[in-house]
């Protein structure tokens, strides 16, 4: 249970960790705020109110998941900051160490925000970062400051500086780590699902066809089986998700989607047809109930985005809904009436419901 807990808390972390930090940073400009005014330190005092406000801005960043300006924000504003204190209020308040405490962000967010080649960006930040210490270093290493602040305000400076670069470092190490063995841990776990049951989708933890198949073929050998309804749905336009976020993204799209459907469905069983596909098997359901359940599953997708690193990813889902007729030999002839007439949604809208067949 504590294990499942911490799952989820680190789940949350890592897929808002860009808005987590954005906040952490507005707060710390703030406690840096109030030491600048009971120094009367003036000029860092408005720089402070200045970052307040773009880390306010960053968050609605973070939250239209518009990342790399906030990258950028992060790395501009930390290092404008660490030269201006140093000069206006000394070496030895440490305000150089902010820059080692992004470190660690540039590198994990930079693996997020940049792929392939255009990693090297992240090289080249770091580069910046430490060229910026080193002249910070040897300006005003031994040089007198512009403001001098008591002695109990220096303190409290370099031991919060300390923290902040301490903070950062375990915990994006932490985070980091976390997330690779979990990734790891989670694709060993389902390996050896899959080997021993073979009938479940790793990827959604659905049943997949070959599991699916044959519950409908013994529902339909049962006398007074003829409640039953299958739906089929198709994530639309899942390529375009794929070619913006990454496959990634579209995996994280599909366990959200699946998720929803199964919780929703409770009771029924639920396939990962294939892709993104996804075979309802509705139970005693009379189409009138059917139809009134499946265009609760299709709001729901609608209005429930999945979370993606800070980005908010809306998807939609285009179903067909079909009851079982006596007349219906195998389960492949009911599931493709019912992908027919998620076809034909597919041709005229998507994000529809079709229950019979149109003209």
């Amino acid at each position: 249970m504590k294990n499942k807990r911490l799952d989820s808390i680190m789940h949350f972390l890592v897929h808002n960790s860009f808005l987590f930090t954005v906040i952490i940073m507005g707060f710390v400009h703030a406690v840096l705020l109030v030491l600048m005014i009971c120094s009367e330190v003036t000029p860092l005092y408005y720089f402070n109110i200045l970052s307040v406000v773009v880390y306010i801005f960053c968050t609605i960043l973070c939250k239209g998941g518009f990342l790399l300006p906030v990258y950028v924000s992060i790395f501009l504003e930390v290092s404008a900051y660490a030269v201006c204190s140093v000069h206006y209020v000394g070496w030895d308040c440490g305000s150089y160490l902010f820059l080692f405490s992004i470190v660690p962000i540039m590198i994990y967010f930079g693996s997020i925000v940049f792929k392939g080649s255009k990693r090297w960006a992240i090289a080249g930040i770091l580069t910046v970062i430490f060229g910026i210490f080193v002249y910070l270093y040897v300006v005003y290493g031994d040089a007198e400051p512009v403001f001098k602040v008591p002695d109990t305000i220096r303190m409290i400076l370099m031991v919060f500086t300390t923290f902040a670069m301490f903070f950062s470092v375990v915990f994006y190490n932490f985070v980091y780590i976390y997330s690779s063995e979990y990734e790891v841990t989670n694709l060993t776990r389902k390996n050896k699902e899959l080997s021993v049951d073979a009938h479940v989708d790793v990827l959604t933890g659905l049943l997949n066809r070959r599991g699916f198949l044959p519950i409908v073929a013994n529902l339909m050998k049962e006398k007074g089986a003829n409640h039953f309804c299958i739906a089929f749905s198709d994530i639309d336009n899942f390529k375009r998700i794929n070619d913006s976020f990454g496959h990634d993204c579209g995996d994280e799209v599909l366990r959200h989607i699946s998720g929803i459907i199964e919780k929703e469905m409770n009771g029924c069983e639920v396939c990962r047809w294939g892709g993104e596909e996804f075979i309802i098997l509705m139970r005693d359901y009379d189409m009138t109930v059917a139809k009134q359940k499946m265009e609760y599953i299709r709001k729901c997708v609608e209005t429930m985005p999945t979370v993606f690193y800070n980005k908010h990813i809306a998807a939609t889902v285009t179903i067909g809904l079909e009851e079982y007729k006596e007349d219906y030999n195998e389960p492949v002839d009911i599931i493709k009436v019912a992908d027919a007439r998620m076809y034909y949604g597919k041709q005229h809208g998507k994000n529809i419901l079709i229950f019979k067949d149109m003209e």
